[in-house]
């Protein structure tokens, strides 16, 4: 040890040798003091303060830091570099929590006295030492979360007004929000607004950061600041006094349509930004509740007028099928039937439209005997033919193969096919009901 403290002095007289042989009246030395002696003596202590907090020796840095910030604060940024770096050694070897929090609060001063100097600095300014800061104060100050915040705020203002925000620093920021708002400490719109303020920061973002989104929104989603319950407490009460309000409506419709919710209130909401702003969008958003709620005729007139303003194709192949599935639960069958085949003409590989079109023939037949279970022949082709389309759509392609196998039981006999001269191979056209003039093949059950 006596060795090594030996050699410590050395190299440190080696230094000042070094500067005392330089001529410190030069003006580029004059910002690190009044005078030639002045200026020696603090780039010194510059040298100085690396050297003992590379030896460990803490307390002899910290005089040496405080020489420099009071002599020559805006000397170099390396005398907070440093300083931060000796401080974050006192605080992992305080013995004490006093002694900690007075380590932490020095530090932290430190970052400021910084930023006063150096914020200018296009590298190493306002946006990234506020950004440092923020870290740190959540390191080493996570108990203090009405300061977390607002160092995360600072941090995020600064990255907005220099052009870039970094979605990582906002999803940090976004979680601490929601732990606090899980620990009762803010409220849910609190959480609402941050997320719907912040979401324009997650968009478009290269491959190396889309896990900040994950994070975001994971956050988000666990924090059960939006439930339909909270949503309508919060905005029932906004849009009471402006209702008409409709950046107050766009944002309550969205946050109410990613919580899935389908309550009379968000129903009203919907329809209230629908006349103030009508899409093909929106139609389709309230088409979908409507049907959910069992109210088909009012999810059918919603359906329709997507599709009077929609110019996509696989959109308004979309749109036909529901429609033929809305029609089908009132029992408009050959509405229903219209309209599926309008998706089949727009792709005749949709297998949801061939899938419900074979089940409206089925109900639309007519007749007795041969001419009423002749539909089936027609019906389980068309079955077999959604099928494989279907293989995005598993529960139905498990339906499909079931109907078609009870269409195939029902298909007439040989002996009712004998008896109206008909032999198996041979084509039949249906005579009556929905699928009237089709054609299809004479098989035997």
């Amino acid at each position: 040890m006596k060795l090594l403290r030996l050699l410590n002095i050395l190299i440190m007289l080696s230094v000042a040798g070094v500067v005392s042989a330089q001529d410190f009246s030069d003006p580029r030395y004059a910002k690190w003091g009044d005078t030639p002696e002045q200026r020696k003596n603090n780039i010194l202590a510059s040298q100085f303060l690396k050297e003992e907090i590379s030896n460990h020796r803490f307390n002899e840095a910290a005089k040496y830091l405080q020489q420099l910030i009071a002599s020559c604060p805006g000397a170099s940024e390396n005398t907070y570099a440093n300083g931060i770096t000796l401080y974050k050694q006192k605080i992992n070897r305080a013995s004490d929590l006093a002694s900690k929090k007075v380590f932490v609060d020095s530090m932290l001063w430190l970052y400021d006295k910084r930023l006063e100097h150096f914020g200018s600095h296009p590298k190493r300014g306002k946006v990234y030492l506020l950004e440092r800061k923020a870290r740190e104060y959540l390191t080493y100050k996570d108990t203090d979360r009405e300061g977390v915040r607002k160092v995360f705020e600072q941090a995020i203002e600064a990255q907005k007004e220099a052009g870039a925000v970094d979605p990582e620093v906002v999803a940090i920021y976004f979680k601490n929000l929601c732990d606090d708002y899980s620990n009762d400490i803010i409220d849910a719109l609190t959480i609402v607004n941050t997320y719907d303020a912040c979401s324009v920061y997650f968009e478009n973002l290269p491959e190396d950061k889309k896990d900040c989104k994950a994070q975001f929104e994971q956050s988000f989603a666990q924090s059960g600041a939006a439930s339909c319950q909270n949503l309508e407490t919060i905005f029932s009460k906004k849009l009471a006094t402006d209702p008409e309000n409709e950046t107050l409506l766009n944002q309550a419709v969205a946050l109410m349509s990613r919580a899935k919710c389908d309550s009379d209130f968000f129903l009203m909401v919907a329809e209230r930004l629908y006349k103030i702003k009508p899409t093909a969008e929106a139609a389709y958003s309230l088409a979908s509740v409507f049907q959910n709620k069992g109210n088909y005729p009012k999810a059918l007139e919603y359906v329709k007028e997507a599709l009077g303003t929609e110019t996509d194709d696989a959109k308004k192949e979309d749109m036909y099928v529901r429609i033929g599935i809305l029609n089908m639960s009132i029992n408009k069958t050959n509405d229903a039937i219209e309209a599926l085949k309008a998706a089949r003409e727009l792709n005749s590989d949709n297998g949801l439209a061939t899938f419900f079109l074979a089940q409206c023939y089925v109900m639309g037949a007519c007749g007795e005997g041969i001419t009423r279970s002749a539909i089936y022949w027609y019906a389980y082709d068309l079955m077999q033919e959604a099928i494989p389309d279907l293989a995005e759509f598993p529960d139905s392609q498990a339906s499909a193969k079931d109907l078609a196998q009870r269409y195939r039981s029902a298909f007439p006999s040989k002996e009712d096919c004998f008896f109206n001269e008909l032999k198996e191979g041979s084509v039949y056209t249906i005579k009556c009901g929905a699928a009237a003039g089709r054609t299809t093949t004479v098989r035997y059950r």
